[in-house]
């Protein structure tokens, strides 16, 4: 996986789940890996964690798969360690267990989105709600 792909992982741990458990922030990573693997998503990690709705080459904001890409907020890394960690499990995807059971979805457990219809859920890991197709 290339450097820039990593990298795309390790900023969408950070700014999804730093604050979440360790297994939390591996099921974040997970739920990218999976999608990249799915024939449905996109197949890179940079374009899974990209997704969105756009206009003139632009996120609209609070339309992307992960919110923190268009949530009109600069990514700003404040906390180095969290970061080293988030970095530390995008750099070994590949000896990941994947504990979300095949997820390709997530949501904090404090909204409701209207997506969830239809999906399985599969777990829930610290604040975070997993589902599969």
């Amino acid at each position: 996986m290339s450097a820039s792909a990593i990298a795309c992982i390790a900023m969408a741990i950070y700014f999804e789940a730093r604050s979440e458990p360790l297994d939390g922030q591996v099921a974040v990573a997970n739920t990218i890996i999976n999608r990249v693997e799915s024939p449905y998503f996109p197949d890179t990690p940079c374009e899974v964690v990209k997704q969105g709705r756009y206009w003139a080459g632009h996120p609209l904001r609070n339309q992307c798969h992960f919110s923190y890409w268009c949530d009109g907020k600069p990514e700003v890394i404040a906390d180095e360690e969290a970061y080293t960690l988030a970095l530390s499990i995008a750099v070994n995807w590949r000896n990941l267990v994947d504990i979300t059971g095949g997820s390709t979805y997530y949501h904090r457990d404090d909204v409701s989105p209207y997506w969830v219809s239809g999906l399985q859920t599969r777990r829930q890991i610290g604040r975070h709600i997993f589902y599969k197709e």
